[in-house]
């Protein structure tokens, strides 16, 4: 992966998503960034259509999307967010970040194939190659879940 050249023109499309993280099909769960203040705050949106593999066992007859998965997709705008903002050291802006701790997580409705969710993470702190993310996600205006994100850069030591 290359450096990141900054101001970026929005949307930030699947193509270039595809760019930034590591994740494929059929665990990119985010299909496109709509806002962004890099070293602030990240909004992105994933559409759940009645094809996501995760429907098929959860649940048959009654598909909702699982809790993990929503915070998967709060993870993966974190990481986009790393990736664009100015106070993580260059050096570090690609490495591999993991998510290393979720806190204060709620789910307050259910997500159904036809939804959009619109993510929206925002930089707390950054620290020593961690950062913590405060993370929501509505459906039509109203939230689903939300939640804290810790992620790390990886240590090769």
């Amino acid at each position: 992966m290359s450096e990141i050249d900054l101001p970026v023109s929005l949307p930030i499309e699947a193509e270039q998503i595809l760019e930034l993280l590591p994740h494929r099909y059929p665990f990119l769960l985010v299909d496109r960034v709509t806002d962004l203040v890099p070293g602030e705050y990240l909004v992105a949106t994933k559409n759940v259509t009645i094809n996501e593999p995760f429907f098929q066992g959860h649940f048959p007859g009654h598909p909702v999307m699982p809790g993990v998965l929503i915070v998967e997709a709060m993870a993966q705008a974190a990481g986009l967010l790393t990736r664009f903002s100015h106070q993580v050291p260059a050096d570090q802006r690609m490495a591999m970040f993991y998510l290393v701790k979720v806190d204060k997580a709620r789910f307050s409705a259910v997500v159904v194939p036809g939804d959009q969710l619109r993510i929206k993470v925002t930089l707390k702190r950054q620290l020593r190659g961690m950062g913590l993310f405060v993370a929501e996600v509505l459906v039509d205006g109203k939230e689903v879940a939300s939640c804290e994100i810790m992620c790390a850069a990886r240590s090769d030591k």
